[in-house]
Parts: C-alpha cells; sequence; structure tokens
C-alpha cells in the first residue's frame, strides 16, 4: 500500500474521529489536528536541521491519527528512518490510528506520554515533532499539575509556573526523550512568547538548548479551523547554546518562504518580555526612557457582570422609572462608538451616537423597595438569573459596581487589524473624553498622576496635545508590547499599555 493511499484513508479517518466527538469535548482534551500540508512543512524543514548521515529516530508525544509520521513517511524514504514512536493517550484515537499504520515500522502506545519512562540513550529520538494537546491549565487537576510539574522539572530542570497549559509540559518534558543534537519541532500556541507562564518555557529554549527558529503565522490565518488560537512552530537542538548565538524569527507566508525574516541575539531575547514584537516590530530599546506608566495610572474598565443587565440607554431607563441617582453615563463597546473625541452636555453626558447609562447603586436593599418602588422592581427581575453570578454574589449589594471613576482618556482593550498589523486599521484607539462617563472592561482607563495632572490643570488644550500625541505611538508599539489571538485578535493590558514608549508626554511637558 503506498503512503499516498494510506494518508488518503488517515484524512478519513481523522474526519470521522473528530465526527465522533463534539467541539466542547475536542476542546478540553486540546484535541486539534494537524492538516497535512502543514506537518509536511514542519517535518520537511526539520529534517533540514539534521545532518544527512545522522540516523532518523522518531518521535510524536501526541500522535493523534500521525499526520506527522505520514508526512515523514511522504518525505524520507523508508530505509532513512531507523526508528518511529509515538504516544496517544486517547483511546478513541488510538486504536484507529494502530490499525491504520498496522502494516509500517511504527511503535504507538496508546497511553499518557507524561507518565512514561524513556528508553536507554540508545533509543533516544533525534528527531522529535509534536502538535501537544492543547489543555488549559483550569481543566488540569491540582494533583495532575503538581506531578507535571515535578515531572518537567526532573526532565528539562526548570520548574513550571502555576498557570502553564499541559503543551508546556509536554514540550519540556520531551527534553529527557532527545539524543545529544537532536532536532524538536513543536507546533504550539504562540501565547508563551508573551504571557507570564511562558517566562520557565523561554527560560528552557535560551539556556538547556539551542533555540534555532520560531515561525509564528499571521494571527489573521488560524492553523486550526476549530482554535481560535495563533500558532508558531519552535525549532530546537538539544545542545547547549554557543556564544554569540542568534535566533531566526519569522513571520506570515510559509516556513519556506516567509513574509518577514529576522536574527535576533538570544542574549537580546533574556530580559525581552514580548517575543511576538519579533520579527515584526523594532527591537526594544537599549536605554531606559520614559514610558506610558510613568504619566498614567492606568486600569482596566469595570466589570459588571452582566452588562445587558446594568447597561442600557437613557430611554429604556427612563421607560423602567429609574431614578437618576442610579444612573452613570457609560461609553458604549468600541464597535458602537465611532466618535474618538468625546464632548458633553452640561450634565455630563457624552455627546455620542449611542449614549448609555449604567445602573449603580449602593441602598440596601430594604431602602431600595422603600424608596424606589421601579428600581426595586427591576432589580427582582434580575435575581433569577443575574444575582447569583460570580461578580453579582461577591458584591454587597449585588447590584453596586466598581468603583471607576470617568477617565479623561480611554484607549481600547481590544481589537482586530489587517495582516500581522502591516495593513489596515490599527488595533488600538486612543479617545479623549471630556465626558464624565466611565467605562465598561473592553477599554482601558488612563488616568493621568500629579505631574501631568498639574500640567493639564494649568495649561487649557493641553489635554488635545496629548491624545493628539498618544494617537501618533505607531500600531507595532502597541502590539509588541500586548498579545495577540488567533483570527488577529489583538488585546493590551494595562501593564503592557504602560511599558510603552512615552516620550512624547515627557516632551510636552518639558518647559
Amino acid at each position: 500500500m503506498t503512503i499516498e493511499s494510506v494518508e488518503a484513508r488517515r484524512i478519513v479517518l481523522q474526519a470521522a474521529l473528530d465526527a465522533g466527538k463534539s467541539p466542547a469535548e475536542r476542546n478540553r482534551l486540546g484535541q486539534f489536528a494537524t492538516p497535512f500540508a502543514l506537518a509536511r512543512d514542519i517535518v520537511t524543514s526539520s529534517l533540514g536541521m539534521l545532518s544527512p548521515d545522522q540516523p532518523v529516530r522518531f518521535l510524536d508525544p501526541a500522535i493523534g491519527t500521525g499526520a506527522f509520521y505520514s508526512a515523514l513517511r511522504a518525505t524520507l524514504p523508508a530505509e532513512r528512518i531507523a526508528e518511529a514512536a509515538g504516544f496517544e493517550i486517547d483511546p478513541h484515537h488510538g486504536h484507529s490510528t494502530a490499525a491504520l499504520w498496522a502494516t509500517t515500522p511504527l511503535r504507538l502506545a496508546i497511553a499518557d506520554f507524561t507518565t512514561a519512562t524513556p528508553p536507554p540513550d540508545g533509543g533516544l529520538a533525534t528527531l522529535v515533532v509534536c502538535n501537544p494537546p492543547y489543555v488549559r491549565h483550569h481543566h488540569l487537576s491540582r494533583d495532575d499539575k503538581a506531578r507535571l510539574r515535578q515531572a518537567a522539572e526532573e526532565a528539562s530542570g526548570i520548574r513550571m509556573a502555576g498557570l502553564a497549559g499541559l503543551y508546556t509540559y509536554f514540550l519540556t518534558l520531551s527534553h529527557a526523550w532527545m539524543a545529544d543534537d537532536g532536532v524538536a519541532a513543536w507546533l504550539i500556541p504562540s501565547e508563551f512568547m508573551d504571557v507570564a507562564y511562558g517566562e520557565p518555557v523561554k527560560r528552557y529554549l535560551l539556556s538547556r538548548v539551542t533555540l534555532t527558529r520560531i515561525h509564528r503565522f499571521d494571527p489573521g490565518d488560524v492553523q486550526f479551523g476549530d482554535a481560535l488560537v495563533s500558532s508558531a512552530v519552535v525549532w530546537f537542538r538539544r545542545a547547549p547554546p554557543p556564544p554569540g548565538h542568534e535566533v531566526a524569527f519569522t513571520f506570515g507566508g510559509s516556513l519556506a518562504t516567509p513574509q518577514v525574516r529576522r536574527k535576533v541575539a538570544a542574549r537580546d531575547l533574556v530580559e525581552e518580555t514580548k517575543w511576538t514584537r519579533h520579527p515584526l516590530g523594532p527591537p526594544r530599546r537599549s536605554e531606559t526612557g520614559p514610558v506610558l506608566g510613568d504619566f498614567f495610572r492606568i486600569q482596566r474598565g469595570l466589570a459588571t457582570g452582566d452588562n445587558r443587565f446594568f447597561i442600557m440607554t437613557r430611554e429604556a431607563a427612563a421607560a423602567r422609572g429609574l431614578p437618576d441617582q442610579v444612573l452613570v453615563p457609560v461609553l458604549p463597546s468600541p464597535r458602537h462608538l465611532p466618535e474618538t473625541e468625546i464632548a458633553a452636555d452640561l450634565e455630563g453626558h457624552p455627546l455620542i451616537t449611542r449614549p448609555l447609562v449604567l445602573l449603580d447603586c449602593r441602598l440596601a436593599e430594604a431602602e431600595v423597595r422603600t424608596r424606589h418602588p421601579a428600581l426595586w422592581a427591576y432589580l427582582q427581575s434580575g435575581v433569577p438569573h443575574v444575582s447569583g453570578r460570580y461578580l453579582c454574589a461577591h458584591r454587597t449589594p449585588w447590584y453596586a459596581q466598581e468603583t471607576r471613576a470617568a477617565a479623561p482618556f480611554v484607549c481600547t482593550y481590544m481589537g482586530r487589524t489587517g495582516s500581522g498589523g502591516r495593513t489596515g486599521s490599527a488595533p488600538f484607539r486612543f479617545i479623549l473624553n471630556r465626558s464624565r462617563a466611565t467605562a465598561a472592561n473592553v477599554y482601558l482607563l488612563m488616568y493621568p498622576k500629579p505631574q501631568l495632572q498639574a500640567a493639564l490643570d494649568a495649561h487649557p488644550g493641553l489635554d488635545r496635545r496629548v491624545w493628539e500625541m498618544l494617537r501618533t505611538i505607531g500600531p507595532e508599539d502597541l502590539m509588541g508590547e500586548g498579545r495577540v489571538y488567533g483570527g488577529g485578535l489583538y488585546k493590551l493590558e494595562p501593564k503592557e499599555l504602560a511599558r510603552v514608549e512615552g516620550g512624547g508626554i515627557a516632551a510636552l511637558l518639558t518647559p
């Protein structure tokens, strides 16, 4: 039977196995199949890192139906493959995969790779290629986390973070399965490059192995149709990094012909918190200069617990008979706010296309019932489906909101852009807010610190100049500090916005 015919059967099998589980179940198990064309590209690139005389002992710790093994057999003559092994924890996939590849030398274990024992030195893998299960930390039990952290530390010398997903443990555990100078390629979410739990992974890649290349796919080109995740391929060699080592960062296009390529010195990555700034963004400033956090206290907007219940139009609030004293102006979501400069009426309400109000009441229930019957009736309508929600249930009273004063400067918290931020509109917008409208947690609220506030008080019109300066910040600078998800969705947390260069504001304050 030819490899082409087996691959055709594998594709049919994959579709049948996927159909046998709900999307929610596959999401919980982290099962996202690798397209064959992508698997072949990864395998081809990986083989190019092995010397021609190096025996190929292949390992896939999360083999699924065997896309990478199929790609290996389609790329190499059978005699070049000295050994091939794989693990599959799910019998639903494992038994079918074993039957599919029964006539080949593949040794398939239907078992949990994270509990398996590495073979003797002579059987260690020279080529590890894997798309590990993308299982978030909250789907792992406390006992599993403890076991995985200990096993990963024993295998790699690196202690993983408590919020690490399962895929990071697969990567570090594989260290004990690799032969010296062996090559590994991991198809994993790119989020490890930016988030705190990814720091141990980055430390492993820079200290325990030689990181050779990271290719980040265009976030708008989701590799898995059923997973909203931005993907990267990470290659490394099981060898200590040499002095002066450089890492190739590539982006977009294909693995063979990426859109952008840049080499970055490994020493420069040690202190870099946001690896996704490479290769698109400029190198981080070596000098320490002013940042936005020097001039602003930045907070996420308030989380209501149920926007549909607590946020409404002024007309809807009036129709329900809600008293003005429990209503606070609030900005609509960014998609409903075309304005970037918000004026106000005499009462401080924003003069915008879609004015809204937020229900925020601090009165005790007995007082509401006595003094405001219409408000009491509306609150009672929310008791069955709103008051028990997590945020509401942890507030006293449940209908009182977080304290978030109106901020004169507001930044959108998330957004999309064109391909890799290179075309299309910027994912983040700065808004000048002259109203007393607060904002929900789809915005970042920027409160001037004393130095800036004193200057704003002393110089009418300076707020506009500050706002105009904020709008000159390049999308790449903002995206370089934030994080990106599948489909090209960018997010920017308060601490990330605070790290953005703020020299322009410092210049405005210089006499």
